[in-house]
This record gives C-alpha cells, sequence and structure tokens, in this order.
C-alpha cells in the first residue's frame, strides 16, 4: 500500500482528518472554553444526553470517562422519546452533529414539554434552530466533517462546559497529555511505509475476517462499540463487539458450534493497565480459551498515563485500524450511501 493507492480511493480525504485529529481536539477544547455559558444547572439530579450515531458516542465515552467521578447519573439516551424521569431537575444534553437527526429533534421536543434543563451541541440545523428559539444553551462546532469522524468535537466541548459549570472538575494536564499523544502517534500511524504502524498490520489480518472486539467495562466500554461501528461505517464490514465480564457469563460459551465460522474470526481484545484486576484476569482466561476456536486473537493495549489519554490511544488506534481497513477493501471511508438510501425511504412517510 503507497499514498498514492489511499489518494486514490480515499476519495473524500478521511486520511487527512485523521492524520489531523489532534487539531480537532484542540480546536474543540478552545470552542468548549471560549463558548458563553449561561445555563443554570443548581439543583440538576440527572443528566441525560440524547443523540445517535457519532453524536451518541461521544456522549456514551464521556459518560463512561465520569463515571466514577459524577455524584448523579449520566444516561445516554438513543431513542425518539426521553426517559419517564426527565423534569425540570433534568439537565439533557441534546448531541446532533448535523442538527438535523430525526430521533433526536423529537427527543428535543420532549425535553421542551417536559421543561427540561437544557444544553444543545450542533453545527446548525433545527437544533441549533431550537435552542435559538427556546433560549436554550447552544454549543455551536464546525460542519463539513462526516459524525464519526468529529469525534472531537463531539466529545471535548461537553466536557470543558461541564467543568465550567462545576458538575465535573477539569482535567487540563489530561487534555494535554491527549493532544500530544495523538500528534505523535499521528505521525507513526498515517506513515504506510513505518514498521511500527500496528493498525496497518491489524487492518491486513482483518481482512476476509470477521472482527469480534472485546473491551473491559466501566470506562472503556464504549470503545468496543467505537471500533465496531468504525469498521462497519468506514470499511463497509460486520463487525461485533461485546464487554467483559458480561461476555464471560453468556457470549463465552457461543465459542463452541461451528468451527469453520469461528475459524474466520478475528478477535481483538481492547486493553487497558488500569482495569480491576479481576476483569484483567478474566479477560486472560477468556483470551485463552477463545484462541483455540478463533483465527487469530490480538491484544491491543492503552497508551500514555492519564485516564484520558489512555481512552483516546484505543480510539485513535481503531479509527485508523477501519481505515485502513477500508483502503484494503477498495471502499472510500467517506460515504455511507445505505444510510442515506434509509432516509430518503423514511423521508417518504
Amino acid at each position: 500500500m503507497t499514498v498514492d493507492d489511499i489518494k486514490e480511493i480515499d476519495q473524500s480525504g478521511m486520511y487527512s482528518v485523521l492524520v489531523d485529529f489532534h487539531a480537532q481536539v484542540e480546536d474543540a477544547v478552545r470552542i468548549g472554553k471560549s463558548t458563553p455559558v449561561k445555563l443554570n444547572v443548581k439543583g440538576i439530579d440527572t443528566i441525560v444526553l440524547t443523540g445517535m450515531g457519532g453524536s451518541a458516542m461521544g456522549g456514551d465515552l464521556l459518560r463512561a470517562f465520569l463515571s466514577d467521578k459524577m455524584t448523579i447519573p449520566f444516561l445516554v439516551n438513543r431513542h425518539y422519546d426521553l426517559p419517564a424521569f426527565v423534569n425540570r431537575d433534568t439537565l439533557v444534553i441534546v448531541s446532533s452533529y448535523s442538527g438535523n437527526t430525526e430521533e433526536t429533534i423529537a427527543a428535543h421536543r420532549d425535553a421542551i414539554k417536559r421543561k427540561a434543563r437544557v444544553l444543545c451541541l450542533a453545527s446548525g440545523g433545527r437544533t441549533e434552530a431550537l435552542a435559538k428559539e427556546h433560549r436554550q444553551q447552544l454549543v455551536k462546532i464546525p460542519a463539513g466533517f462526516q459524525p464519526r469522524a468529529a469525534l472531537g468535537y463531539l466529545f471535548f466541548p461537553l466536557l470543558m462546559v461541564l467543568s465550567r459549570l462545576g458538575i465535573v472538575r477539569p482535567r487540563p494536564a489530561g487534555i494535554r497529555e491527549t493532544i500530544r499523544l495523538l500528534k505523535a502517534k499521528s505521525l507513526v500511524y498515517g506513515d504506510v511505509a513505518s514498521d511500527d504502524n500496528l493498525p496497518l498490520q491489524l487492518a491486513h489480518r482483518l481482512q476476509g475476517k470477521l472482527p469480534v472486539i472485546y473491551s473491559p467495562t466501566g470506562y472503556f466500554d464504549a470503545i468496543g462499540m467505537r471500533w465496531r461501528g468504525q469498521i462497519c461505517e468506514n470499511a463497509k464490514k460486520l463487525a461485533f463487539s461485546h464487554v467483559l465480564p458480561e461476555m464471560s457469563h453468556n457470549e463465552l460459551v457461543g465459542w463452541k458450534i461451528g468451527a469453520e465460522l469461528m475459524r474466520q474470526m478475528e478477535v481483538i481484545y481492547l486493553r487497558d493497565k488500569g482495569v480491576h484486576q479481576r476483569i484483567a484476569l478474566r479477560e486472560d482466561i477468556t483470551r485463552e480459551i477463545i484462541a483455540r476456536y478463533a483465527s487469530h486473537v490480538t491484544d491491543v493495549w492503552s497508551d500514555g498515563h492519564s485516564l484520558l489519554a489512555r481512552k483516546f490511544s484505543l480510539i485513535y488506534f481503531g479509527d485508523w485500524v477501519s481505515f485502513y481497513l477500508a483502503i484494503l477493501n477498495k471502499e472510500d471511508p467517506t460515504p455511507v450511501a445505505v444510510i442515506q438510501q434509509l432516509k430518503g425511504e423514511l423521508a417518504k412517510v
């Protein structure tokens, strides 16, 4: 694979978006710091982020990152309606990159009806219009990306705003380390000639195989979902994911029947030094069991010191794997034609 091979297939420029992701994170932090914030959060007892696709993924990653730092529940809602408990004491974060996501607009209207306190994150569209109409807090982010490629804008402004509101404590050191790490990794992961380009090596192993991704619950549960979604959307290829310890109570038993199919499965364990020691032990044991049946089992370890840097090291690794797998599959990673087809059919009804 050469850079010319990539350019021929990557007509929409996903390569450049990935290489420059550290700059996106820097800009996203700037937006989160500089956006005027006038939201009253006194007395809120729950946070509900409502969104779909890449917008909801930003919420899931934020929820997981803050899971042991917050004293109130933080839920992610992927539905037209909000949970029944949402009321005046709920902070509803409306996250829609385009601002025109059908389900999210419906949930936004539900939040208005219930008089919840609302924080909107969007690049424009109906979400921005509703926020302005109802004088709600809006954090506006740049347009022009695919939602899944705008993860920096869908995560960091919310982290910054929540810290400015006093809901969570600031994490400037972790943010600085994350940006440094992403910048350093981009030099390696973007170099197709580098022997240290581990995402490219893994993409080669995944070609023609069925990826199965296992991640630990807690801080890292959403990262397996991110890998799965990125492989599906970028590489146009099915992938599956689950979390430990839950998979060791059910899915593990399924690794028995269908030997021929299992030999087509490439298993990836997303690992981190900070996970619960019993989960780490389960990872080791289940890995040994699954290795008897799968084509191959790969451990991908997080990198960095802070939790934030370690999380984004795994996310960034997976994004590059999905990109290179798309190129190997001779698929432009950006277009998602079947989703546009679905939206077109829905618009007729």
